[in-house]
């Protein structure tokens, strides 16, 4: 396996122990949307992003939509990683803040929450 094989990987499993890491309640509500790796978005800056109809406006007219998209990107991640416990902190901290997105939380709330 090539060491890039082996970086995406070991990336994938912290994504997935983030995932797992949230609570039973949280990840049960969390419905119509898929959790994707990318290396790099639009911005080599850019750690993650949500796309879709958060939670909160999702009505009754809501029917037949695509799932809801989370990025998470890779290498921004792991260029500003210090260690492996801190890109392990990084991925979850995204995960979750991409995740805040989807029940609706903007970024001003996630920066009063001091999640941002």
């Amino acid at each position: 396996m090539s060491q890039v094989a082996g970086r995406r990987r070991r990336f994938e499993e912290l994504v997935a122990e983030a995932l797992d890491s949230l609570p039973p309640s949280f990840a049960e509500a969390m419905t119509n949307v898929e959790i994707l790796i990318e290396d790099l978005g639009e911005s080599p800056t850019l750690l993650g992003l949500y796309q879709g109809v958060p939670l909160t406006g999702r009505g009754a007219g809501y029917a037949g939509v695509l799932p809801d998209r989370i990025t998470i990107y890779r290498i921004p991640l792991e260029s500003i990683a210090k260690s492996d416990d801190d890109l392990r902190r990084l991925v979850r901290e995204t995960v979750e803040h991409e995740i805040a997105h989807h029940f609706g939380i903007d970024d001003d709330r996630l920066h009063e929450l001091g999640r941002d």
